[in-house]
């Protein structure tokens, strides 16, 4: 699961596109890890393909999950059907940042 949350949150880095300050949450959060695979491109590169996979809220709630991956084990097993959406979103985002940054 941590191999699966770092993949997806370096995949955030793929598109290089201007936001505002709280832009690259997923690229701080990555860098901030304590994994040895979370290196300034793949977290680069994984902030990039969030910014195309996921939206600003969404990048802030996955960003979380860094410090407590516990709370997306949460998210995934919760009912309702906005928790079901970001949990799609979030798995194709991973799929998508595990396919570019490798």
């Amino acid at each position: 699961m941590k191999q699966f949350l770092l993949i997806a949150f370096c995949a955030a880095s793929v598109t290089a596109v201007a936001h505002t300050v709280d832009a690259a949450q997923i690229k701080r959060a990555c860098l901030a890890s304590d994994r040895e695979a979370a290196t300034r491109a793949r977290c680069t590169c994984i902030q990039r393909v969030a910014d195309q996979a996921l939206t600003r809220g969404d990048q802030k709630t996955v960003a979380k999950w860094f410090e407590d991956p516990h709370q997306a084990q949460e998210l995934k097993m919760s009912q309702t059907a906005r928790d079901d959406a970001l949990w799609d979103r979030y798995q194709n985002f991973g799929l998508m940042a595990q396919a570019i940054c490798s």
